[in-house]
């Protein structure tokens, strides 16, 4: 079973050495740099929730979900919007559905308004990352025409 966890003192470093495949490497931060953003973005007015994915007990990936970014080059649908700013699961847990039942523990949470009221989610993922379209479009998110550095914007009604 998929669940969202606190990142804390006790499993940081499993975390933080959770990485995706070489070839993915251009798409995603490494876990450490997100985490060191959300301080940064915290400190700036928005409200970042960092999360460990874990498949019963064992850590497989993170997750980093935002609300009212600032600070950033941003697509329309930004304000007042979730985001999805980082999602990856560590190369060894790929492929075998993590992924999607992650997104699916994290659009629940999202739709939980922790932070304030929103009408939409939004993710962006590189153009030619066909394997990120594929599974956010799966999980209801639509791509609204948006490109923003290079990156396709993806939105999903709360």
């Amino acid at each position: 079973m998929i669940t969202l966890r606190q990142i804390t003192l006790e499993n940081r470093r499993d975390i933080f050495n959770l990485e995706v495949s070489e070839d993915q490497r251009r798409f995603v931060a490494s876990n450490l740099s997100s985490v060191a953003s959300c301080y940064v973005l915290a400190t700036n007015g928005g409200h970042p929730y960092p999360f460990a994915i874990y498949a019963d007990e064992q850590p497989v990936g993170f997750v980093m979900i935002t609300y009212r970014i600032t600070g950033y080059d941003l697509p329309t649908i930004a304000d007042d919007s979730y985001c999805i700013l980082r999602l990856m699961i560590d190369h060894r847990y790929q492929n075998k559905g993590y992924g999607r039942a992650a997104m699916h523990k994290i659009v629940e949470f999202v739709r939980t308004l922790p932070a304030g009221p929103a009408t939409y989610c939004w993710i962006s993922y590189g153009i030619d990352n066909t394997t990120a379209r594929k599974l956010y479009e799966s999980c209801g998110f639509r791509e609204n025409g948006e490109i923003v550095h290079s990156e396709q914007i993806a939105v999903l009604q709360l």
